[in-house]
């Protein structure tokens, strides 16, 4: 396991980004964890610890782009660590268009053929995530790659991997191995 990887994994805990318990998933279904990434990217250390991965794991699977996007609340700022890491331009895609203004659904310019890095915060099943890339690929993107910080392990992998590359910076057994096993644990 990469000292990145080891960093990221120990801030899920000490930033309370992972909790044991009773928790109503917004799906509704019921889980003994909840994982909160928020409470993980508030923390300047932790967001370039995330942006430091994303740039390596798209790196080592080959994958150019030219921007980097992330579905609002969650991954706006992950990716926007991403993308001043990287240099790369940023895209915000809305959950829903703008009732207003331009009525926009992506915040920042897509131009046809831009490749697309696509970031999330936590994917369980992955439909949010590949709404956002139904989104970005309706403007002209093509989106190149999907990078999440944490896969529940709940069947995102298999459903995304069907159409793009899958980049988990970590899973929730990498996690559940971490709380069983503390580090200085014998």
């Amino acid at each position: 396991m990469s000292r990145l990887k080891e960093r990221l994994i120990e801030m899920f805990f000490r930033e309370e980004a992972i909790l044991f318990g009773h928790f109503v998933l917004t799906s509704g279904r019921e889980s003994n964890y909840y994982i909160n990434v928020k409470n993980l990217v508030t923390n300047p250390d932790a967001l370039d610890v995330i942006a430091r991965m994303v740039e390596e794991t798209a790196e080592g699977a080959g994958l150019a782009f030219d921007k980097v996007a992330g579905p609002e609340l969650g991954a706006v700022p992950i990716a926007t660590a991403v993308a001043l890491k990287t240099g790369k331009r940023l895209l915000i895609v809305r959950k829903k268009p703008k009732g207003h203004g331009t009525g926009t659904q992506i915040e920042g310019k897509v131009e046809p053929g831009d490749r697309v890095l696509l970031v999330e915060d936590v994917t369980t099943t992955g439909g949010s995530v590949l709404k956002a890339a139904e989104v970005l690929e309706k403007a002209g993107a093509k989106v190149v790659g999907i990078s999440v910080v944490v896969d529940r392990e709940e069947g995102a992998k298999e459903v995304i991997e069907r159409r793009y590359p899958f980049l988990p910076l970590v899973t929730v057994s990498e996690l559940f191995a971490r709380r069983d096993s503390p580090p200085g644990k014998e």
